[in-house]
């Protein structure tokens, strides 16, 4: 769960960094990570090159954005400088991947799971008229991953020899389960198929090393663990890999040489560079550096030790005080976020609303329950807090009173 060289997180070393803190108790960064007050520096510095150095500033650093933030990505990643590049979502990340394969042949299928996030759901079906075959493993609705997650051999038994791509969530948005990724890319290697793993809901609070799962591309955002906010996608390729594909979603960013405005088909750049497409987002880009760094500079195995020691605390006290907790058990099946269920005739959003107006922000997801993820910069206080204002919503029906608000959440 965490490496040896780990050190113990002292949220209270953090608080200062995340303005909103001072006035929320903020348990949402599955949903939207606090922003660190460094950007307001970084946008300022960036509204002032424009400002002073005009058009200067795209041989000053813009352009050349998406592979200088992606190296710092690739830090987290612990994978090769130049094998990450930036771009503004998973969902136009995902289509991009999606224009690189041929479907035409027996080996078509397109493996996951229906714990996706249904936006990679709606790239790979998209596919279909192109040939893509869909196989989307169903979640047990019986047993101890009921509603949590498939278990990783029914997974492993989709992937065969006719797979060609297992796009797969890395931690899984509504439960949290964290799937077994280095064995998804066993199976996957051993019949030839390309996996993508998203790590949207990991890559911040779980270890992720390309080299030691041996993955073949990576995909996430920056918008949650990485406190990067959005605008900011971030997509890895394996270098050998990378150089043999040629996304059909393309533009003039990935040109070989951009600025000699050649007619006629795509000539891609032999960098990650041929994954883009039109001009980068600049500012989002900078922006979320600064939660990158703040990241690396805590060290994701201790978060992860802070994250498994709080999420494991919030357990037991829910589990003690009534409350259905469908997220896995056991911590290393559980990324950073708790799910907790509720009655059939209790409103998620009512309770949402409800904690929102008592200094908690949390979220809910249907079928799923109110999602709760304490980070680096949360202690354990806050989330016994959380605990007591969830059994007397419960106990005393406060929820109820916002039931008109609940449409908001």
């Amino acid at each position: 769960m965490m490496g040896a060289m780990s050190k113990p997180i002292n949220p209270a070393d953090w608080k200062p960094r995340f303005p909103i803190l001072a006035d929320s108790t903020y348990l949402v960064t599955h949903s939207l990570g606090a922003m660190p007050k460094g950007v307001f520096g970084v946008l300022e510095s960036y509204a002032k090159q424009w400002a002073t150095r005009g058009v200067r500033s795209w041989s000053e650093g813009w352009w050349s954005a998406p592979m200088d933030v992606g190296n710092v990505v690739a830090k987290l990643l612990n994978a090769p400088e130049g094998s990450v590049v930036m771009h503004q979502n998973v969902s136009m990340i995902q289509s991009i991947l999606g224009s690189c394969f041929d479907f035409q042949g027996k080996r078509n299928k397109v493996v996951y799971t229906d714990q996706n996030f249904p936006t990679v759901m709606y790239v790979w079906e998209g596919l279909r008229d192109r040939g893509a075959r869909i196989v989307n493993v169903p979640t047990p609705s019986t047993g101890p991953f009921a509603g949590i997650g498939v278990p990783t051999e029914q997974l492993l038994e989709a992937i065969d020899e006719e797979t060609l791509v297992v796009p797969i969530s890395h931690v899984c948005f509504k439960s949290s389960y964290l799937q077994d990724a280095k064995a998804i890319c066993k199976r996957a290697r051993e019949v030839g198929a390309i996996v993508i793993l998203d790590t949207y809901q990991s890559l911040g609070t779980v270890s992720v090393d390309v080299q030691e799962l041996d993955v073949d591309i990576v995909v996430g955002g920056s918008v949650k663990w990485l406190c990067g906010g959005p605008g900011a996608g971030y997509l890895y390729v394996k270098p050998d890999l990378a150089a043999r594909m040629e996304p059909k979603i393309t533009g003039w960013a990935a040109h070989a040489e951009p600025f000699a405005f050649e007619q006629g088909e795509q000539r891609y750049t032999s960098n990650m560079m041929r994954f883009l497409n039109g001009s980068p987002a600049v500012p989002s880009l900078l922006a979320a550096t600064v939660g990158y760094e703040t990241v690396l500079e805590a060290g994701v195995d201790s978060i992860r030790a802070h994250s498994v020691s709080l999420t494991e605390g919030l357990r037991t006290n829910l589990l003690e005080r009534g409350f259905r907790i469908p997220s896995p058990e056991n911590p290393d099946q559980r990324g950073g976020t708790l799910t907790v269920g509720l009655h059939e005739d209790e409103s998620g959003p009512a309770f949402v609303a409800a904690l929102e107006d008592r200094g908690i922000l949390v979220d809910h997801r249907p079928n799923a329950g109110v999602r709760v993820s304490p980070h680096f910069y949360t202690d354990a206080d806050e989330l016994a807090a959380f605990a007591d204002h969830m059994s007397k919503l419960r106990e005393t029906r406060a929820w109820t009173d916002y039931l008109s608000k609940a449409a908001a959440y």
